[in-house]
């Protein structure tokens, strides 16, 4: 039943707010944003639209809500969190959806400095943000020199009868057993805390009026010290690069091309540039350049960030449309208020330049790796007889160590590469040790077993594996009920498993060896070694977790308290497993029977 835009359009009042576009199952497939709705909503509906985009939206449109709200920053507001709360289909998105990390300095008697990423949940003074984690540990290994403050988590704090190994480096200065008054740790907490600020001359400053005032005393030890940390301080400040006058800004480089956006970011804090980083959104077919960057700068800085996280000069090289009300919106979520500037000349200038290069760079890279899959495709489906449509394409492997800790992994790429959303891992059970060809049929099994909408079968199943393992893939597929089967292909391994020696194994063709050089075999290796990568990095997790498991835990009736008695009672696993079981029944808390039943199932082979 096709929408009744005409009929709509009657009651859409000319006030702000935000519309959603629903189709036919109920899905939301596009949120907007109005200064006026009936205004905006009568562009998708005229009779001609130039936009193949929006063509194609309102073909699919089956149902439009909408909710007024008092003004276009209000309206911006709700649009956001909308967008995020649905992810449409038709709307630009921020796949990258992680947090900032920082740089806390807890509210303890002995304050810690730790690196924190997400909600703000631990008490203390927070700074940043950070592009990411390697900024802040790279600041943290830099201020244990200079500062020496305690960086161990709090129960190891809590628990030292004596100084650890950091203590005799000199990276801290132990309050945890007093080595250090209380007056002279808050004091270094003090000066950490000036230099997150970036107030580098002042500590110098302060730290020399303190080593001066020790050389009167005759405390010459204090002295040197404090000499050793005003040199360090002063190496720090020869290395880090400074950004002139601007305090704090980020600068946003763009680049659009071959429908690949990249936006690079320039983080500046405390006069120092901080550290960068490169974003690609995800863009809907047909999408407009001037649609790109408003999109992004809504996501990024209403979704991601809040608080003190935005700077207060945000430069653009171009102003996007709508910039009042986002600029109204950005600074009412910070709480004070935030510019965006677009420049032309000046210290701006010339990291927007920066900002540019790094985007087109990045783009360049994106647009490369893109066309080489695409030729990949074009190439894969052209071994195929007759010719096949590849569009998505999946690939399991089988990992594990002499049979144990067995896992299956699949992992999809799609025309633009990797997706990575959709890989699954699966814990293989009920198989014997060692099977492959089994678990490659539990894995299978798992995957597609119990699928219903055969739209989501991929268009190739790869199995990295010989013969016997694709013969099993063949084997399922040939028993399951889909009307539409996918195509198959077995990747062996070459002769001392070279790469550009494998075999590709296609159902009903002879054996296929590619050039090293040919890009279908190309896609076929990415595709092979992300799989592998995926399945080893489970199953080395999966055996970690299997190694620190006490044997105790696999003890029927033996719950955490009596292994905690047990353990301290006996003093550790060896201890357990030397005991007699007249000694295993003198444990607080563990019956004689128990005791019996220890000793049988620790001793038995």
């Amino acid at each position: 039943m096709m929408f009744d835009a005409k009929g709509f359009m009657q009651s859409v009042p000319q006030q702000p707010g935000v519309y959603r576009m629903l189709n036919a199952k109920g899905i939301v497939i596009y949120v907007g944003k109005a200064k006026n709705l009936k205004k905006r909503l009568s562009s998708y509906f005229r009779a001609q639209v130039d936009s193949i985009k929006t063509r194609a939206l309102v073909s699919q449109i089956a149902q439009v809500e909408l909710t007024l709200t008092h003004s276009e920053t209000e309206a911006l507001l709700l649009e956001n969190n909308l967008i995020k709360a649905h992810r449409p289909k038709y709307n630009i998105l921020l796949r990258d959806d992680k947090s900032y990390p920082y740089i806390i300095l807890t509210d303890h008697k002995h304050p810690r400095l730790m690196s924190h990423r997400g909600a703000r949940s631990v008490k203390g003074q927070y700074f940043g943000p950070y592009p990411n984690a390697g900024a802040v540990w790279q600041s943290l290994k830099l201020m244990q020199k200079i500062f020496p403050i305690r960086q161990c988590e709090d129960s190891y704090y809590q628990a030292r009868t004596r100084p650890c190994l950091q203590y005799q480096l000199k990276l801290c200065s132990a309050p945890c057993v007093g080595k250090i008054s209380d007056t002279d740790y808050q004091e270094q907490v003090r000066l950490a805390r000036l230099f997150l600020t970036g107030k580098d001359q002042q500590i110098i400053a302060d730290l020399v009026q303190q080593m001066e005032q020790a050389s009167q005393e005759l405390a010459f030890e204090k002295a040197a010290r404090l000499r050793d940390q005003i040199q360090a301080l002063r190496r720090v400040q020869e290395q880090q690069s400074v950004s002139g006058d601007h305090e704090e800004m980020d600068v946003i480089g763009f680049c659009f091309m071959h429908g690949v956006a990249a936006v690079h970011v320039l983080f500046i804090r405390q006069h120092k540039v901080i550290g960068s980083k490169t974003y690609f959104p995800k863009l809907p077919a047909n999408t407009s350049e001037e649609e790109i960057l408003p999109a992004f700068l809504m996501q990024f800085y209403l979704q991601r960030m809040g608080g003190q996280q935005v700077p207060k000069d945000i430069v653009l090289g171009k102003l996007p449309q709508g910039k009042e009300a986002l600029q109204t919106a950005i600074s009412e979520l910070a709480g004070r208020k935030v510019q965006l500037n677009s420049v032309q000349r000046g210290e701006k200038a010339r990291y927007l330049e920066l900002a540019n290069k790094n985007a087109r760079i990045a783009c360049d890279g994106k647009v490369s790796q893109s066309q080489k899959v695409r030729l990949g495709y074009q190439a894969l489906s052209a071994l195929f007889q007759p010719r096949a449509a590849l569009n998505q394409m999946e690939c399991f492997d089988i990992s594990h160590t002499m049979g144990q800790e067995t896992i299956a992994s699949c992992v999809v790429f799609d025309e633009k590469g990797a997706n990575k959303t959709l890989y699954r891992r699966y814990n293989v059970k009920g198989v014997t040790a060692g099977d492959d060809y089994a678990a490659m049929d539990f894995a299978l099994q798992k995957r597609y077993g119990k699928l219903t909408d055969e739209s989501l079968l991929p268009d190739l199943v790869v199995i990295d594996g010989g013969k016997g393992q694709l013969q099993r893939a063949i084997d399922f597929f040939s028993s399951a009920n889909f009307d539409r089967l996918p195509l198959l292909m077995g990747v062996a391994k070459g002769e001392g498993r070279k790469p550009g020696l494998e075999t590709l194994l296609i159902p009903g063709q002879p054996d296929i060896h590619l050039p090293v050089e040919h890009p279908a075999l190309h896609l076929i290796q990415q595709i092979r070694d992300e799989a592998h990568r995926f399945a080893i990095t489970g199953h080395r997790n999966k055996r970690g977790k299997a190694l620190l498991k006490s044997p105790l835990e696999q003890i029927s009736g033996i719950g955490p308290k009596r292994r905690q008695a047990l353990l301290q009672f006996l003093g550790g696993m060896q201890g357990v497993q030397q005991a007699s079981v007249e000694e295993l029944s003198k444990v607080p808390g563990i019956s004689r029977q128990q005791a019996e039943s220890i000793y049988q199932q620790l001793h038995s082979k």
